[in-house]
């Protein structure tokens, strides 16, 4: 083992430049990062600059104090699920069902009516915070599931958290989840939307989101390192995504800044060895849907705020890996996920700057830390555990 403790933070969606196949997927020219920078030339980010940014962004070679490079993705499609899957050794070839432009078959909608005992209302794609404004109050009176989806593999249940009640959404996300592992209803995840309020005007979503996704299809990386007593910890909707596969412990967040909070709080307690895996999931779900691209700016100054702390109380052995899952051009038409290389920014007290180059897959990341664990690798991804010095 060369690093006891290994921090992989998933910023959900900060992409770093289009793929060669992204034509494919209407993204040709997109680039998340680049095109906040662009809007946001001010922007005060003195330690993601430190640690190579600029030279994952604009494939420059300045001195750092991290090993920096880029990822590809292998998997068909841009989501939550085949990126993390990827990251951690799944490759997915067959996309996830999506209805997107016809919303969800009528024989699915009588089936989640007749096993949950409430009607649907909605069953289009939308703008979650927008769909609450024009059918909340509806669902206030009637307790009618709101479900929409998006250009994700998603069916989203959106109901008041105070009338309708949190468990019974969950309950009712639960026997979605069951009726949509039929294969003509295949949908990757199943998102609890609760919300609060009293009118359209004051709507707001609230932190007690939970996703229902698909187990993964075979073991990942860790899954093996659970097996081998190694600890797992996974925060924000990292559990979620590997429906608790390969997980040791999961610590819920309500924001990118108590998700960095918990994040600094275990580097300076008593866990001594194995993976801290945490998605900041605000990046993407406040700013990359909503186009909103000063607020996305704003959040990654904020992100850049609370690395500084983390990176002071790093231990000679831990290792940091900072990377993402997909891209979100909030610049970008629609407000779909953009198919994109991710960042990979490695860092140790002791590591000297170094290009890690153009990563064939996310799964790199992944192998890696298999190899520094001495764990089962997978079939696909290469270590650069050995360019670490």
């Amino acid at each position: 083992m060369k690093y006891k403790r290994v921090f992989l933070i998933v910023t959900d969606s900060l992409g770093c430049g289009f793929l060669p196949d992204s034509s494919k997927y209407d993204d040709f020219g997109s680039n998340t990062f680049m095109h906040i920078w662009d809007a946001k030339p001010d922007m005060k980010i003195p330690n993601l600059l430190r640690l190579g940014i600029q030279n994952v962004i604009f494939n420059t070679n300045n001195e750092c104090i991290s090993a920096y490079g880029k990822c590809a993705e292998l998997s068909i499609g841009k989501d939550t699920l085949t990126g993390h899957y990827e990251m951690m050794g799944i490759k997915t070839e067959k996309p996830f069902l999506t209805f997107t432009d016809t919303g969800f078959p009528k024989d699915l909608i009588e089936e989640i009516e007749f096993q949950t005992g409430y009607k649907v209302i909605g069953n289009i794609a939308a703008s979650g915070t927008e769909i609450i404004k024009y059918l909340g109050e509806e669902h206030m009176k009637t307790k009618s599931l709101i479900v929409y989806t998006s250009s994700d593999s998603v069916l989203q249940i959106a109901c008041h958290e105070e009338i309708f009640g949190l468990q019974e959404l969950y309950n009712v996300c639960e026997t979605v989840r069951e009726i949509c592992l039929k294969p003509k209803w295949k949908v990757a995840r199943i998102i609890a939307r609760p919300f609060i309020g009293t009118n359209k005007n004051d709507f707001v979503r609230t932190s007690n989101r939970h996703d229902y996704a698909l187990t993964p299809p075979k073991k990942t990386t860790l899954d093996y390192l659970k097996e081998n007593n190694i600890n797992v910890i996974g925060l924000g909707k990292i559990s979620d995504i590997y429906t608790g596969c390969g997980i040791t412990e999961s610590i819920k967040t309500i924001s990118n800044d108590d998700g960095m909070d918990k994040l600094l709080n275990i580097i300076g307690t008593n866990f001594n060895e194995g993976l801290y895996f945490i998605n900041l999931v605000d990046f993407d779900s406040l700013y990359g849907h909503r186009r909103d691209t000063l607020g996305y700016a704003k959040a990654i100054e904020d992100f850049d705020i609370k690395l500084s702390p983390v990176l002071e109380q790093l231990k000679d052995d831990d290792l940091l890996i900072i990377t993402a899952d997909h891209g979100n051009d909030p610049t970008w038409k629609g407000t779909d996920h953009t198919r994109e290389y991710v960042p990979l920014i490695v860092y140790n007290k002791h590591l000297k700057s170094i290009n890690l180059g153009i990563r064939e897959t996310f799964a790199d990341i992944g192998q890696t830390i298999a190899e520094n664990f001495n764990v089962q690798k997978q079939d696909i991804g290469t270590s650069f555990l050995k360019d670490l010095k």
